[in-house]
């Protein structure tokens, strides 16, 4: 097994471990996140009803505009305000957050003090 499948492997490991206590409702639902080596992806799920209440990535067309030029972090703590925004819009205060078995350091807390400079509760 090369490097790359064997981190990936691990990565998911750590995703299943954390969704079996992290569950989100439609009261407080559950903002996943996601990254790739160029992109960052955040959604608030409900899983009780297994629906996409509010997402927000870095490839959406209003976000790319505004975060040209911009550091991957600086992007991630946009991206978090973003998410905020649409959730406050969606009459949505609080949420359980969901690191995707990445590690909180980087552009993940960057997304999550984003979010939570916005307004968003967690």
């Amino acid at each position: 097994m090369d490097k790359n499948t064997k981190k990936r492997t691990g990565r998911i490991r750590r995703h299943q471990h954390i969704r079996k206590k992290v569950n989100g409702t439609s009261e407080r639902p559950r903002l996943c996140v996601f990254k790739s080596l160029k992109q960052i992806y955040v959604q608030a799920i409900d899983d009780e009803n297994s629906a996409t209440l509010v997402s927000s990535s870095s490839l959406d067309k209003n976000s790319r505009e505004n975060l040209k030029g911009s550091s991957k972090i600086e992007v991630a703590f946009k991206i978090g305000e973003s998410i905020a925004a649409k959730c406050k819009e969606k009459g949505i205060e609080s949420v359980v957050f969901d690191r995707g078995g990445f590690k909180y350091q980087g552009r993940v807390s960057s997304l999550a003090e984003g979010a939570r400079k916005a307004g968003l509760k967690f």
